[in-house]
């Protein structure tokens, strides 16, 4: 299980490769693609939700890898850390920021628990997941884009040397668009 406090104690995984990893995902989270084509909200709640599933698929990726649980508490502590430094820069009190950092990992467990399961269980289930998750229901065809997308960067994530996953050399795949440009 990953902790929130663990932050606190030092590091067995350098700090630049976490940073620079983190600052993958956040890249691919903010690509215009999942909100201009895909359709992604484009709102603090859409762009978390979006942080949550690239977070997400780094960290399953990162379960078989030797030394891969050190490197997966590193990334969830930069990702607490990066949404409480978000929330007390949009303002958020100080007696807030613990009720709100709660509602993250409830909502980032919770995610994850659907797309573990989904992910498993095939194409559709992955597409109602997403729906449910990034589209609040709605949206059928972008949510079957977006699991298209989510099977080819998880593959190429597999396709992975373990070495070059832990350093931090490699990048996400382009967002798929040509699915639900074919469907309309």
């Amino acid at each position: 299980m990953l902790w929130p406090f663990n932050r606190f104690r030092n590091p067995a995984v350098p700090r630049g490769t976490i940073e620079a990893i983190y600052g993958m995902i956040v890249a691919q989270a903010r690509e215009p693609a999942f909100y201009a084509d895909l359709h992604v909200r484009d709102t603090v709640n859409g762009r978390f939700d979006m942080l949550i599933l690239h977070l997400w698929l780094v960290l399953r990726r990162l379960q078989p890898v030797q030394g891969g649980s050190g490197l997966s508490q590193s990334l969830f502590d930069r990702f607490c850390a990066d949404m409480d430094d978000n929330l007390r820069e949009m303002g958020v009190g100080d007696l807030t920021v613990p009720k709100r950092m709660q509602a993250f990992g409830e909502a980032f467990y919770g995610r994850t628990s659907a797309y573990d399961l989904a992910f498993e269980a095939g194409d559709e289930a992955l597409a109602q997941a997403l729906s449910r998750n990034v589209f609040n229901g709605e949206l059928p065809e972008s949510a079957s884009a977006l699991a298209a997308y989510v099977r080819e960067a998880s593959a190429a994530l597999a396709g992975l040397d373990d070495a070059a996953l832990r350093t931090g050399a490699w990048s996400f795949p382009k967002p798929l668009v040509a699915s639900l440009e074919a469907g309309a």
